[in-house]
């Protein structure tokens, strides 16, 4: 499944498209839509290579060689994805009647100032892609316009979500092999976050911390179903989980909000980091699971603004202290509402 919002290919597309038009002003005197569709033609199907849209199997096959066989097949691939998305161009115009070309030499060929325009748009591309994918699209786009420069006071939703039994499956498999189902489990939590407009801030050992701003993740209960989104991933792919690890993946889940500070720190190395009780107040709530049986936690505070929608219900499971906050809090147990008993008296 391509991992990409549409608007991030709407995006890609408007970029190749004018660099196309920019390129035939510098090497035929004028921006034309022949050059956009020729880069369109010629670049597109690289990044999207590159990006696991297109032939998702070979970039894996690809991605898995040694540095140098990866350069060498990504040079080969590259070269024959140019030449074919030039030739199909070319043959499209000359159909529509916009060019005419005399023979198919002319259909054939690239020229090379055109191959390298097209290589090096689609590398610039690929490379401001990955990082933002390192990052996180929030944290990207937050970095590039400088937006936590200062700090923000501001109202944020935490979602903090860990595996269980990740020290056991060490023991048993080893570290590489726990590393591996670690990168699975958290690949597995991708889509489902980017469908509910959340944003991946960190991943602490056998743990992430998912977190949305106040309004985004309230609104029409975004952060909830979001946890109940990445349970039925898993449960949908059980068959999976057990042929590649022995194991389905069990996790506990822990929703906080209210006020933090948010800040750019670092020099060589930047980052946007959160500080305040709401933030250790989700990872203490979380620790809870295991104690009060739960899988998913709610605190009361949270609970109480999010718009709550579909088969997703809190239970009350009254007034909890939790380790180094000063007073007692309201936790709620989130499930399924055919799961809750009747006789359950919910907080709002």
């Amino acid at each position: 499944m391509n991992r990409y919002s549409g608007g991030f290919w709407i995006f890609i597309l408007c970029v190749v498209s004018i660099s196309g038009a920019l390129f035939s002003w510098a090497f035929y005197g004028e921006p034309s839509i022949v050059g956009s569709v020729f880069a369109l033609f010629t670049c597109v199907p690289i990044i999207a290579l590159e990006r696991g849209a297109l032939f998702p199997r070979l970039y894996a096959r690809i991605a898995a060689l040694s540095t140098p066989l990866y350069l060498i097949a990504m040079l080969i691939v590259t070269y024959i994805l140019m030449y074919v998305g030039s030739a199909l161009c070319r043959l499209l115009l000359g159909f529509i009647g916009y060019q005419t070309y005399e023979s198919w030499r002319e259909i054939a060929i690239l020229p090379a100032s055109a191959m390298f325009a097209a290589l090096g748009v689609s590398l610039v591309v690929s490379f401001v892609a990955r990082v933002r994918e390192l990052l996180g699209r929030d944290v990207f786009s937050s970095l590039l316009i400088g937006r936590y420069r200062k700090p923000i006071e501001e109202e944020r939703v935490f979602l903090f979500i860990d595996l269980v039994g990740s020290t056991s499956f060490a023991q048993e498999f080893g570290d590489l092999r726990a590393q591996q189902f670690l990168g699975a489990l958290f690949a597995a939590f991708a889509e489902p976050v980017r469908r509910y407009r959340g944003t991946i801030d960190d991943y602490i050992g056998d743990a992430a911390i998912i977190t949305w701003p106040m309004a985004r993740g309230t609104k029409n209960g975004n952060s909830v179903k979001c946890v109940f989104a990445i349970l039925d991933s898993i449960e949908a792919d059980r068959e999976k989980w057990l042929k590649n690890f022995g194991r389905v993946p069990q996790l506990r889940a822990a929703l906080h909000g209210g006020p933090i500070i948010t800040a750019e720190i670092g020099v060589d190395h930047h980052k946007i980091t959160y500080f305040g009780d709401t933030v250790n107040t989700t990872a203490r709530l979380e620790t809870l699971c295991r104690t009060l049986d739960a899988p998913v936690l709610i605190s009361g505070d949270l609970a109480k603004r999010v718009e709550f929608e579909g088969d997703i219900q809190p239970e009350f499971l009254g007034m909890h202290a939790v380790k180094g906050r000063g007073q007692t809090l309201g936790v709620m147990a989130l499930k399924r509402a055919a799961n809750i008993p009747t006789s359950t008296n919910f907080v709002h």
